[in-house]
């Protein structure tokens, strides 16, 4: 009856990761024409999207901290509606003011979305099988920022504003199914009073994850996510000014990517976790991933650039649930602190990976990839030296 239980509460939780990143994903392609209402163009879609990482920085931490003390689902549900609520109020701007404080609830609605989520999966598998739940929650979130633009373009048709009551409804129908039919497993957390202390703020939290054994994995989120950024950021500006490329040509490059992503999330990662551990798959990724980012300016045919930009993709795939699950197998009875801190983590790199990208592609259209080829290398440096000095705690973790 557990494992019916911990299934059917894995199968929830990939739903509503889905929603969430769906209900992210599908104003992408109506943003440039709504904007437009408002009189702005791309400085204010820049500010959007930073505000939105800005605000899951701020709270990731939070919410994980929340997560551990009081149980995930709660949280969870609290998350779902901030996050549907914020969509709402977002269609239902008037103002440009009221945009960006829409989107800032918005991160906050994600912050309490995806950490939990994370922790939760971490409750309810074994080190053994916490690969493969790490991986479709990864897939889930792959799927939907890949179908979410699309679903996005089509409900357009019927108004611009549609698509955020559509993500409303969605995320709203999520929270409900949750409040019903996601169980509620307290967190593990043990009386010893270096996990129940009083409540840390941000910064306190932020100082503590460097003291932590995974503190060097968390920097590859870090790293990862300001690459991954950086590079979803600019790749539609490069192939546009570089080679006129269509919409239609973006959103193929960015959809196979996606899709293949989703393939390797769910039915390939758990096998190299099982077989290589997954030190050596972040590795491995962060190499390939750095050469794959740099790859793009040496290609000038459509099939090379798509080729090259889906390795990218299906290297930052393998990526991030390759180190959310190190990350939870290190934390021991800190899931939620474990979570919170790397959404924070991933979320710094969403910041500064953008506004870092945009103003040195304004002077070179191809420093971006430069940059995030060196930065990914001494990612994979730092990563190396730790691993070989851990050798024996990353045993543990392939242990049980």
């Amino acid at each position: 009856m557990a494992v019916k239980s911990n299934n059917l509460a894995l199968y929830i939780l990939m739903f509503n990761m889905f929603i969430a990143m769906a209900g992210i994903g599908l104003i992408i392609p109506i943003m440039p024409e709504y904007l437009a209402t408002f009189g702005v163009a791309g400085q204010a879609l820049g500010f959007l999207i930073a505000i939105f990482s800005l605000a899951q920085f701020i709270f990731s931490p939070f919410a994980g901290d929340l997560s551990d003390k009081h149980g995930r689902k709660k949280i969870i549900i609290i998350g779902l509606i901030i996050f549907g609520l914020s969509q709402l109020a977002f269609g239902l701007s008037t103002e440009l003011w009221m945009l960006y404080l829409a989107r800032f609830f918005s991160g906050f609605g994600s912050a309490f979305i995806v950490p939990p989520m994370m922790a939760f999966v971490a409750d309810i598998t074994t080190l053994e099988t916490r690969g493969r739940g790490m991986g479709l929650l990864g897939a889930s979130m792959s799927l939907g920022f890949m179908i979410g633009p699309a679903i996005g373009g089509f409900l357009s048709k019927i108004s611009l504003e549609f698509p955020f009551y559509f993500a409303t409804a969605a995320a709203l129908f999520a929270a409900l199914l949750s409040i019903f039919i996601l169980p509620n497993p307290k967190p593990v957390v043990d009386g010893d009073p270096s996990v129940k202390k009083k409540r840390e703020n941000l910064f306190q939290q932020l100082a503590r994850s460097t003291k932590t054994s995974y503190f060097v994995v968390l920097i590859v989120m870090f790293v990862f996510s300001f690459g991954l950024a950086n590079f979803q950021s600019t790749i539609a500006l490069y192939v546009d000014h570089k080679y006129s490329y269509t919409p239609t040509q973006i959103a193929v490059l960015i959809t196979v990517g996606g899709f293949v992503g989703v393939i390797v999330q769910t039915f390939i990662i758990n096998p190299l976790f099982k077989r290589f551990g997954e030190m050596r798959v972040i590795l491995v990724n962060l190499i390939i991933a750095a050469f794959s980012l740099i790859g793009i300016i040496f290609v000038d045919l459509f099939w090379s650039i798509l080729l090259v930009s889906t390795i990218f993709s299906t290297a930052t795939s393998l990526l991030r649930p390759a180190v959310n699950t190190l990350i939870s197998k290190l934390a021991g009875q800190e899931q939620g602190f474990a979570a919170g801190m790397m959404n924070a983590y991933m979320s710094l790199g969403n910041m500064v990976g953008p506004a870092i990208a945009g103003v040195i592609f304004d002077i070179n259209i191809i420093y971006p990839y430069i940059l995030g080829m060196i930065i990914l290398l001494i990612s994979f440096a730092i990563a190396a030296i730790w691993a070989k000095r851990n050798k024996g705690l990353l045993a543990e973790t392939r242990t049980k």
